[in-house]
């Protein structure tokens, strides 16, 4: 893990729908290029009593992947996904959750990420593999 005032960084930075889903980048892994996420998710973004509704798993996961690639290259300023795809092999309950995103492969413009999301006890619950656009930070920024 590199220095952990980048974690501080990271989570300082965070999106607004991720506090609401109390998010927080728990760990990164510069090297490896991974991002672990972790997040708390009530039953205010459930559909079926306590089901997790499916586009705030693509947004927990696609949080994931962004981070890995922040965490990783310093001089990424955003991503903006040009495709993303999710397969959900069960139902997401709400309560704690751990996103994992990876990069699968990064170039100047272009990054291949995919990611995956896990319950309390550790069962995947999710993936999804992404593509997205890189923009670098200015000279300024």
């Amino acid at each position: 893990m590199r220095n952990p005032r980048d974690l501080e960084r990271l989570n300082a930075n965070l999106p607004v729908f991720m506090k609401l889903f109390d998010g927080k980048v728990a760990e990164f892994d510069a090297d490896d290029g991974t991002a672990t996420l972790t997040f708390t998710v009530s039953e205010d973004f459930c559909h079926s009593v306590d089901v997790v509704q499916g586009g705030f798993i693509t947004a927990m996961l696609d949080a994931a992947m962004s981070h890995a690639v922040f965490a990783y290259d310093d001089t990424v300023g955003n991503l903006s996904s040009l495709e993303i795809s999710t397969r959900y092999l069960e139902a997401t309950r709400a309560g704690f959750l751990t996103a994992v995103g990876r990069i699968v492969r990064l170039s100047h413009k272009t990054a291949f990420l995919d990611g995956q999301l896990f319950n309390a006890d550790g069962h995947l619950l999710a993936t999804t593999q992404s593509v997205a656009k890189i923009y670098r930070k200015t000279k300024e920024q």
